[in-house]
């Protein structure tokens, strides 16, 4: 499957930055956005059961947000524009608990982020406009719901954890 390529990111377990192959032709271009024996290949074996589509303007920050219960992985990409994409290590008993990771994700990059279950994730728009996908492994459950703003300290609900250079 030689349609994406797969980059650990730092030291923090299962978290991956996938690029993604792209045809162009004079009629513009085609590729794929997921695959899922390319993944399980990769031992990346989550199984998506939503897909959301949110547009935000510039500086607008969403998140950081994560469900204790229910918790979801995601697999997030640009497909207009930029953002600074960032996720939190809420695994208890991880040893890169409270550790952050950011990147930059965007369409000309054809960059997307795997992001296992246990973390918090949001983005800050970079560019005018941002169109962003991604697909959850378990449903959103609005009670459920926890988050964060990214300027964090020290607090018994996340333990040890890093600020976020936005």
């Amino acid at each position: 499957m030689g349609n994406f390529n797969f980059k650990k990111c730092g030291d923090i377990d299962g978290l991956y930055e996938i690029s993604i192959k792209v045809y162009k032709d004079p009629r513009g271009f085609n590729m794929e956005n997921y695959n899922e024996e390319a993944f399980f290949e990769e031992g990346l074996t989550m199984r998506f059961v939503q897909d959301n589509y949110s547009v935000s303007s510039k500086n607008v920050l969403r998140g950081l947000h994560f469900q204790r219960k229910y918790q979801q992985g995601k697999l997030v990409r640009v497909i207009k524009g930029e953002v600074f994409d960032a996720v939190v290590d809420l695994r208890e008993g991880s040893k890169t608990y409270g550790a952050w990771y950011g990147v930059i994700l965007s369409a000309e990059k054809n960059n997307m982020l795997y992001v296992p279950e246990g973390f918090a994730h949001g983005f800050l728009v970079l560019s005018e406009t941002a169109e962003f996908l991604y697909k959850l492994s378990d449903f959103i459950i609005q009670r459920m719901r926890m988050g964060f703003l990214g300027m964090m300290q020290r607090s018994e609900l996340f333990g040890r954890f890093q600020i976020i250079q936005w």
